[in-house]
């Protein structure tokens, strides 16, 4: 204890505070360093949230005890990296986020005693909004869907009832294709009793219409229009993708023009074959008639009537028969009723134009070089059984080799580095981790050079041995001549100033006691020649004061 009370003594007050100061300064930023390495890496649970989702989702990670972040105005949340894969198949399980829509859970909320017939219906067309959207969103390019059913009330007679209609609207990440479409109008159809898909208009977040419910699929000009684009979009896509695995990704740019016919034509044929025929029906008809004259000559009603037995004497007098058949036949006979829509295809044009084949020469430089017409040649066949080339329907095609203005951005062809560096693709949450820890390690590198250090080699520096101010004072007073004088300026009355210097605590205790009796004989001496120099007033002050003490 004494070694340290000897340490502390020697520091002084001022350097341990400071030293305290310093101490608790760099703890505090230490443990700030420490907090923010060994913080978890935040990655984002959900995005694009609704107020009701985000609400719900917050106050379930609150029950869980989840560390969570919430960004862009609440509308999305992030929670550690590691725990999003658990989170998000626990909170699918619980329905969440439901997207901002009510599905049939809504009646497990409310009192069906209570509510109305109005209520109920409003809730159940809310229901199968609800339910239809979020069957919608579980397509892949969908993100979000609304949907707005109309559904009239039901009349007495069926000539009375309107149809039901729907409008959807779409948030997709990408483009939809017309089957996709198809598939999204007669999933709805299908649940909503009495709708038919051409009742059911689309639009996306962009405000293109997908599908139009007032025209259906095939009705007018706008629906030809959208299936022109949609094919010739289609047969681009096909040849970029064949002829880029050829050329290179971004080496090549495909235009397609495809002229359409707009007519609907619909024509009925009957044809009739002569050599094929059936029986359709056959009569028959068999007649026979006798006349018998009687013995006397006599004609009675007997006689006349028909089948009435003459007298054996009677004579024949005529017979006749007749017979008769009808066959009616039917000849073959095919009926044919073709309808052609408007859209077919009646000339395609195709141009393709593809970059050459860049490298690097011997002094670094870029060098270009064109494709041979081998290889424009195999091209152009593989266009051909892409597009489904026909020669008698006049398609035209044309492949060119042109250089392109750009160069390619990447013109090393010397193969990367294998192994665990190939591995290593870091995402950006990956690089700004990486920034921010080395930011937060040349902090602490400074802190260390500029703050730790000094003071560490302060605190275990040995002091240095200070003058003794008795050892000044002497060699101050054989400078001046004189033993025991005060080296330094004249001071007040002319005495010389004492110099302060720093030095240890028992030491500068030791040089204070000497000073004080240096200064003290000064003053003596100094009074002597005073009272020398000025003896009457001495004795008037000396008097003085002996006439004050004899007074108190």
């Amino acid at each position: 204890m004494n070694g340290l009370i000897e340490f502390l003594n020697k520091l002084g007050p001022a350097r341990i505070a400071a030293m305290g100061a310093v101490t608790l300064a760099l703890v505090g930023f230490f443990a700030f360093v420490i907090m923010r390495v060994t913080q978890p890496t935040m990655g984002v649970l959900y995005a694009d949230l609704g107020p009701e989702d985000s609400s719900a989702i917050v106050r379930e990670l609150d029950q869980r005890g989840v560390k969570y972040e919430l960004r862009e105005d609440g509308r999305a949340i992030a929670t550690p990296k590691a725990d999003i894969p658990r989170l998000r198949m626990d909170l699918a399980g619980k329905g969440m986020p439901a997207g901002g829509s009510v599905g049939y859970e809504i009646f497990d909320k409310g009192d069906a005693f209570s509510s109305t017939s109005f209520v109920q219906g409003v809730n159940q067309l809310r229901a199968l909004e609800g339910e239809l959207a979020r069957t919608i969103r579980s397509l892949s390019r969908v993100q979000s869907a609304r949907v707005h059913l109309v559904i009239p009330e039901r009349k007495l007679f069926m000539r009375d009832r309107e149809p039901a209609s729907a409008s959807i609207a779409l948030k997709v990440s990408g483009d939809l294709d017309s089957s996709q479409v198809r598939a999204i109008r007669h999933l709805v159809a299908s649940a909503v009793e009495g709708m038919k898909p051409e009742r059911i208009s689309i639009v996306d977040e962009r405000g293109r219409l997908l599908a139009d419910g007032a025209q259906g699929d095939n009705g007018g000009p706008a629906a030809v229009e959208e299936k022109q684009q949609n094919y010739e979009r289609r047969l681009r896509t096909q040849v970029e993708e064949i002829v880029a695995s050829v050329v290179g990704q971004g080496r090549t740019r495909v235009q397609v023009s495809a002229e359409m016919d707009l007519n609907r034509v619909q024509q009925t044929s009957e044809s009739f074959d002569p050599e094929s025929r059936v029986v359709r029906s056959t009569q028959t008809r068999n007649e026979s008639q006798a006349t018998t004259e009687a013995k006397d000559g006599q004609v009675t009603v007997g006689n006349e009537l028909p089948g009435a037995k003459g007298d054996n004497g009677g004579q024949q007098k005529d017979a006749s028969q007749k017979s008769e058949e009808i066959v009616n036949y039917e000849i073959s006979r095919t009926t044919r009723t073709e309808t052609v829509e408007g859209g077919r295809v009646k000339r395609l044009s195709v141009a393709v134009l593809v970059d050459g084949v860049y490298g690097k020469g011997a002094n670094g430089e870029v060098t270009y070089q064109p494709r041979t017409q081998e290889e424009l040649d195999r091209i152009t066949a593989l266009v051909r059984s892409a597009i489904g080339y026909d020669n008698k329907r006049g398609d035209q095609l044309e492949v060119v080799n042109l250089r392109f203005a750009e160069a390619p951005p990447v013109l090393d062809t010397t193969p990367a580095a294998g192994g665990i560096m190939s591995l290593l693709v870091p995402t950006r949450d990956d690089i700004m981790r990486g920034i921010e820890l080395a930011v937060l390690a040349l902090l602490v590198l400074i802190v260390t050079l500029v703050v730790v250090r000094p003071l560490v080699r302060t605190i275990l520096a040995p002091l240095a041995p200070q003058p003794r101010l008795a050892e000044a004072i002497a060699g101050s007073g054989a400078a001046a001549g004189r033993p025991g004088a005060i080296a330094g300026p004249a001071g007040p009355g002319g005495a010389p100033a004492i110099p302060v210097f720093e030095e240890t605590e028992a030491g500068r205790m030791l040089d204070i006691a000497r000073v004080q009796g240096q200064v003290q004989a000064r003053s003596v001496e100094r009074i002597g020649e005073i009272v020398k120099e000025n003896p009457a007033g001495t004795a008037t002050i000396l008097r003085q004061w002996i006439n004050e003490e004899a007074g108190s």
